[in-house]
């Protein structure tokens, strides 16, 4: 894991650790020796652990600047997640536990991912998202590794909806050679999850030069791409995964793939209409009743 002095979060408990009360200053030592297992408790068994009270750990977290636990937690995670590595990821989620035992516990940490995605979501950042690719002539969807997985759902599906539908690997840096020679002004859609390729960031930085406008679809506030994008849509979780969490990233792609649609109205049926035609003379798709 990155090391605990690099994360702001920690930053801000030492530098207020010496002028806190001795009961505060021994919550920020724990914290700073334990992150990875605070981010988990509740206000309770963070007192318990360091002996204080539950009205010490909110007064605590409000020190630091949080406005509540829920918040602090969520900004632990963050830092957390983005420096895991992967021995860390899987003893988080437990080695031993039964497979039965693992499918149940894996079903409701989804559900509360999805639960949390609910709460948190940004409706209006959506929406825009939706505005932008309902007007852009042309579009790329772009990302690396398990977020390429993203990017590819997400184009793929919007094909099904409209034209000028472009997919590019992020990993291939021939991608760079793609963007930068298509006509300025098109829309790029990049897909960025932990733990953040540094190619995908470098990309970034070259789509925004290449003059083209670039929606980042992250899975945290402090993804590095957002400082690149025009516009940034964080699709939150409530756990800190093994691999990725691929429930809400693939609901919030269908909401927009949906919306999209809707908007489509007539356009849309004459579209798919000519979909299904070149499918049939073309043998594409299995079909029951082969003429």
């Amino acid at each position: 894991m990155n090391d605990a002095a690099s994360h702001p979060v920690i930053n801000e408990i030492s530098l207020k650790l010496d002028s806190l009360t001795p009961k505060a200053r021994t919550l920020g030592t724990y914290i700073i020796k334990n992150p990875s297992k605070v981010v988990f408790m509740t206000t309770k068994e963070l007192a318990e652990a360091c002996g204080v009270s539950e009205a010490t750990v909110v007064r605590f977290v409000s020190t630091i600047g949080y406005s509540r636990y829920s918040d602090f937690q969520e900004a632990l995670k963050d830092f957390l997640n983005t420096g895991l590595s992967l021995p860390e990821r899987l003893d988080i989620k437990g080695r031993e536990n039964p497979e039965l035992d693992r499918l149940h516990r894996g079903i409701i940490e989804e559900l509360v991912n999805l639960q949390h995605l609910y709460e948190h979501i940004n409706v209006d950042t959506m929406t825009q998202f939706v505005d932008h690719l309902e007007s852009a002539d042309c579009i790329y969807f772009t990302g690396s590794r398990i977020s390429y997985t993203f990017a590819y759902y997400f184009g793929w599906s919007l094909t099904k909806v409209r034209r000028g539908i472009h997919i590019l690997k992020g990993s291939d840096s021939t991608t760079m050679d793609m963007l930068n020679n298509a006509p300025e002004n098109n829309l790029v859609v990049l897909a960025a999850t932990t733990r953040y390729p540094n190619e995908l960031i470098r990309l970034s930085k070259m789509i925004r030069r290449a003059g083209h406008t670039l929606l980042a679809l992250t899975d945290s506030s402090i993804s590095p791409v957002i400082q690149f994008a025009d516009l940034s849509l964080v699709v939150p979780s409530k756990s800190i995964p093994f691999i990725g969490n691929v429930s809400g990233m693939l609901t919030v792609i269908q909401c927009m793939v949906q919306e999209l649609a809707n908007r489509k109205g007539a356009d849309l049926k004459n579209y798919q209409e000519q979909l299904e035609q070149m499918y049939l003379e073309n043998d594409i798709l299995f079909n029951l009743n082969p003429k």
